[in-house]
């Protein structure tokens, strides 16, 4: 897709299926995009459409029936030695959307903290593994008496806090967000977001946020892909989408944030999407470049539409 700089992250014409045979249920399709170092991508789209299966198969979680993952030029969406597989585990981590679900509960903060470390042996020291704990332990804005404490001794935000020091004490090249803050409230959403924006300005951090709520992500992302039933159908820098969404589905999405002038919110016209106006029988759709950095999904009649509507033609 985008190639001015070299990406962290290329995903090509991903598939991802379940079953075979009658029983097979395709999940992900065509899926096509980039991350590049030091930015967040956003995926977003409703419960079901495919998001966390392709961040997990970005973590070699689930496997790929078709297409290529690959991570600093090299894929990784195939059999790889096992030294490979294990330096790769590091580089890529994960957050997981259930803080209560994604801890050990019979395991103390300090110790589930210091998992990874211990399984990459990446400290000098046992007082040199202490001071990392208690730096990402202070970082992430918990204390250090926390740390030998157990995760049903935490609300949600705080836990959610802990899976966020677990990922980034790793010092991770690319982190997947599967809906790091739907657990949360909405009080504490706010301190996790500006969290996670912290380490990636003083680490360089990249994260791929998987989201289902526009408006949550329009405030930490760089670009946004909008995926629907596994395919992703619009993919543009996040004012560019917020400013002239072109697919359906994407303004269908843009129309049902809350807006919270009540005057406004009655004035407010909400867009159902209806996948059944699209005709593609004959016309067979692509995803298409139609303006520098913008990518929409379409026929070669609609995306005549989506030109005249952005006066391109």
């Amino acid at each position: 897709m985008e190639t001015t700089k070299e990406a962290l992250l290329n995903v090509r014409d991903l598939e991802i299926s379940f079953g075979a045979g009658k029983r097979k249920f395709t999940a992900v399709q065509d899926v096509n995009f980039d991350i590049y170092p030091g930015e967040t991508l956003s995926l977003v789209g409703e419960s079901g459409s495919g998001k966390t299966t392709i961040g997990r198969a970005i973590l070699g979680i689930n496997p790929t029936a078709k297409g290529t993952i690959k991570f600093h030029g090299k894929q990784i969406n195939q059999a790889m030695p096992a030294s490979e597989k294990r330096a790769l585990t590091r580089k890529i981590q994960m957050i997981f959307q259930d803080p209560s679900a994604s801890l050990n509960e019979r395991a103390t903060v300090e110790y589930i903290i210091s998992e990874g470390l211990y399984n990459f042996h990446l400290y000098d020291s046992e007082q040199d593994r202490l001071d990392k704990v208690k730096h990402i332990i202070a970082e992430v804005g918990l204390l250090p008496e926390h740390l030998y404490r157990y995760p049903h001794e935490f609300s949600g935000g705080q836990r959610q806090r802990v899976g966020i020091a677990r990922a980034l004490v790793m010092r991770p090249e690319l982190v997947v967000a599967d809906e790091p803050i739907s657990a949360l409230d909405v009080s504490i959403r706010a301190q996790v977001l500006n969290l996670l924006k912290k380490f990636q300005r003083e680490l360089g951090v990249s994260y791929l946020f998987i989201a289902h709520d526009l408006s949550v992500v329009r405030f930490v992302s760089d670009r946004i892909a909008v995926i629907h039933n596994g395919r992703i159908l619009e993919l543009a820098p996040t004012q560019e989408l917020f400013a002239h969404p072109i697919h359906p589905y994407t303004q269908s999405l843009l129309s049902a944030i809350p807006v919270p002038d009540p005057i406004l919110a009655r004035q407010k016209q909400l867009i159902v999407y209806d996948a059944k106006m699209h005709h593609y029988e004959h016309d067979k759709p692509s995803f298409v470049e139609i303006k520098p950095g913008h990518f929409v999904y379409g026929n070669t009649e609609e995306l005549t539409k989506y030109r005249q509507q952005l006066h391109l033609d």
